[in-house]
């Protein structure tokens, strides 16, 4: 290993577990190659750090820009347009005045949704790379489509995506969504705060069929982007943004915590690497149920932290839950599940009422546990008696499920959901699509034919325990041969 750098890399992260917890383990990933590394953030995000991320590398740290706490949200009083701008126009400042006061880092890895950022270090001479918490598949799949302007699609037609995988080709199931607001930020049209910091954007989140992505403006005025994937899983689609951009692309991921990869197939604990935030169980008495449990017999639901489905949908899947008795089940359920707006607790910890299934837990007695907010995800996909994975494929969840074998039941909402699901069901084969027509509501039906397809197909099963058999030998070597060549790409570019 060569000597320390004296230069530092600063990295920040968007808001949201699914963003901050990739980020962070990028700045272990950093620190292992002996550079310094700075995690950026407001802090409001400073007590979802573990404390052993400040204590894991002596060349790592983290920097706390201050940020006046969100009011609660709730049904009658969603994140305002002011709270939004008071959070950023923090953030500027704060990073501005960071900028003044210490030595400037050579480059800064920005989150892609964090992009506006990039012109305060612009005016201070400091580059960016932006970064991708989301896999490269749905990236490229945007890219493709808007340089394809394809906005609609006929009633059986099949549209090819030119430089993408036939199995990526698109129907006009496709381009059916139900609508759901952006992850964040401000509604279109909605002025920015007027202090001479520069504005975040006024749309976040996918475009709109054959439109621009958003996350482009960002990889534009950046020297490089790095992605939250490895070529053993994505390698087509790194390779067609690499041809694209014109600039380079790297796989660093997937950003999983060291344990996931050093666990060697036993069981990962949750409690050990991430903060447990509010629940109503303890990992100690999800492992204990999970070993009452016959192997491969209990499906694991749960829509991450930040979006799930309707009410009616939380309703339909009370109810196939309940009918579905051959199967054992985990069902994790966030505060504000089924509500509309923006996702819960984007900018702060805030409470807010939603579904929940009542009654359900006496129902079904031992064969069903319900958890209400945060649960032991790498736990439960990790344990042995863990069959199937009802998820919203989010892509973080989508690759922790891949690394442990556990096949999918995918039910996407919004953003890059869709195309990771495309992705797990359509080239990796890995499982089903809870309905071909995602803009109707779902129903008890829909639910109990896909979770029996699921659980009862050994060749799925058996396609998801090879493709886990490539994370065997810890973090991907691909991976760690691109954050060499991002090392010493940013040693070598001029600013």
């Amino acid at each position: 290993m060569s000597s320390c750098s004296n230069d530092e890399i600063w990295i920040v992260p968007f808001f949201g577990q699914g963003h901050l917890f990739p980020s962070m383990e990028l700045c272990k990933q950093i620190a292992s190659c002996n550079y310094k590394t700075a995690l950026i953030i407001s802090s409001n995000l400073f007590s979802n750090i573990p404390s052993s991320l400040r204590q894991y590398h002596p060349l790592l740290r983290v920097i706390e820009i201050p940020s006046s706490p969100p009011p609660p949200l709730s049904a009658s009083n969603p994140v305002l347009h002011h709270d939004f701008h008071t959070q950023h126009t923090q953030m500027a400042h704060g990073l501005e005045q960071v900028l003044l006061s210490t030595t400037r880092p050579v480059c800064a890895i920005v989150d892609v949704m964090m992009s506006w950022t990039g012109d305060i270090f612009k005016n201070f001479g400091v580059a960016t790379v932006a970064f991708s918490t989301s896999g490269a598949c749905s990236a490229a799949m945007e890219h493709a489509m808007w340089k394809a302007d394809l906005k609609d699609i006929k009633p059986g037609e099949i549209r090819l995506l030119p430089g993408l995988p036939e199995e990526m080709a698109l129907t006009e199931m496709d381009l059916k969504r139900k609508p759901h607001d952006p992850p964040g930020g401000p509604p279109g049209g909605l002025e920015g705060p007027r202090l001479g910091f520069p504005e975040p954007p006024k749309r976040m989140g996918p475009p709109q069929p054959g439109g621009q992505p958003p996350w482009m403006e960002g990889v534009n005025d950046s020297i490089a982007l790095m992605i939250n994937t490895c070529h053993d899983l994505e390698g087509c689609f790194i390779d067609y943004l690499a041809n694209q951009m014109e600039k380079p692309v790297w796989g660093v991921g997937p950003l999983l915590p060291e344990q996931f990869y050093k666990s060697d197939g036993s069981l990962v604990h949750d409690g050990e690497i991430r903060s447990n935030n509010r629940s109503n169980v303890t990992e100690d008495a999800v492992a204990r149920w999970l070993d009452s449990k016959p192997r491969g017999s209990v499906l694991y639901v749960s829509f991450g932290t930040e979006v799930g489905p309707t009410m009616e949908d939380y309703s339909q899947l009370s109810d196939a839950l309940e009918e579905a008795s051959k199967w054992s089940f985990i069902w994790v359920i966030q505060s504000g599940a089924g509500r509309s707006g923006p996702p819960h607790g984007l900018m702060g910890n805030g409470e807010e009422d939603g579904y929940f299934p009542d009654g359900l837990d006496s129902k079904v007695g031992e064969r069903g546990m319900i958890i209400r907010g945060w649960a032991p995800q790498l736990l439960i996909l990790s344990h042995p008696s863990t069959g199937g994975f009802l998820s919203h494929c989010g892509w973080n969840s989508t690759v922790e499920a891949i690394g442990r074998g556990v096949p999918f039941l995918a039910w996407p909402i919004r953003g890059d959901q869709p195309y990771n699901a495309k992705l797990v069901i359509k080239r990796l084969q890995l499982g089903y699509m809870i309905s071909d027509d995602l803009s109707k509501t779902i129903y008890k039906d829909d639910i109990i034919n896909g979770v029996e397809k699921l659980m009862g197909d050994e060749d799925i099963k058996k396609r998801a325990r090879i493709l886990t058999s490539k994370f065997d030998h810890g973090f991907p070597a691909t991976s760690l041969v691109s954050l060499q060549a991002f090392t010493a790409f940013i040693t070598h570019k001029p600013v």
